[in-house]
């Protein structure tokens, strides 16, 4: 049941702006084919998974010298086959990804869009988590991969997702010890692991709280189209102490590309990546 909070923020929905109302200032890369370069966002396949239809999308920075370390941004895209009434719509696809470029700009930062691995079909999930093993495999070997071949900083790797990957941020990079030791810090955007009960065998809050508890001190930048209050009041009686921060994002759309807009959230996500990634 929603709280009255909730219920008020979602009466006002259509009484808040749309975020195309606010001009772009960043265009995110298209992918492309090739040996990835300064400025590219190429089409890439582990060799784990060469011949398969399984891949991810990687973008080398525009200042990318093999010299030097970057911060590594992984992210992971929203469900596919999704269109609202306003016309924002999800992909399901690596590509499909906008919060790791609208974060960096495209400089000082690689950026990693990783698949949902569907295994039995041998290609990326467009809709939820196919085989979450497989997609747990195929992320702590796609950081290490990145962080060897292309001067990703192991000890400044930061996950983000919008809504499923926003929930993947628990539900995929805490799902074994061993991949919540990746991260550094996490940025979730529309939704959240646990606060609410999805069409899958372990969503429900006791399967999430036990993901949640590998989270230990890497803080979480928590946001949500309209109101984040779901989200703060799940973590408030979670009875799990963590280094949140929470902001509410003032449009009605259920969309990832608010990043490629300067609008005073974004401004705040940035400076607290550079705070939370020790960049400063």
């Amino acid at each position: 049941m929603l709280s009255r909070r909730n219920l008020l923020a979602a009466a006002l929905v259509p009484d808040l702006p749309d975020i195309r109302t606010v001009p772009q200032d960043l265009q995110t890369p298209a992918l492309s084919t090739g040996a990835p370069r300064p400025g590219a966002r190429v089409r890439q396949t582990l060799e784990a998974w060469s011949g398969s239809d399984v891949y991810h999308a990687l973008y080398l920075p525009t200042d990318w010298s093999p010299r030097v370390a970057y911060p590594l941004i992984v992210e992971y895209a929203g469900n596919g086959n999704y269109r609202n009434q306003y016309g924002d719509v999800s992909l399901g696809t690596p590509e499909g990804s906008n919060l790791g470029y609208g974060i960096s700009a495209g400089r000082g930062f690689v950026w990693a869009c990783l698949p949902y691995v569907d295994a039995a079909a041998r290609r990326n999930a467009i809709t939820w988590w196919g085989d979450a093993s497989a997609t747990v495999d195929y992320s702590k070997r796609a950081v290490a991969h990145i962080c060897q071949r292309y001067g990703g900083d192991p000890a400044r790797v930061l996950l983000c997702g919008f809504s499923r990957g926003a929930i993947a941020c628990n539900y995929i990079g805490l799902r074994d010890p061993e991949i919540a030791r990746l991260w550094r810090a996490h940025v979730c955007y529309s939704h959240y692991d646990g606060v609410r009960t999805w069409p899958y065998a372990d969503s429900g809050r006791a399967s999430a709280l036990v993901r949640l508890r590998r989270l230990g001190s890497v803080p979480q930048f928590i946001c949500h189209e309209v109101s984040v209050a779901a989200t703060r009041d799940y973590l408030a009686g979670a009875g799990v102490d963590g280094a949140w921060e929470f902001h509410d994002l003032p449009f009605r759309n259920h969309n990832d590309a608010w990043t490629l807009r300067d609008i005073p959230l974004r401004r705040r996500l940035r400076a607290w990546v550079t705070a939370s990634l020790g960049l400063e």
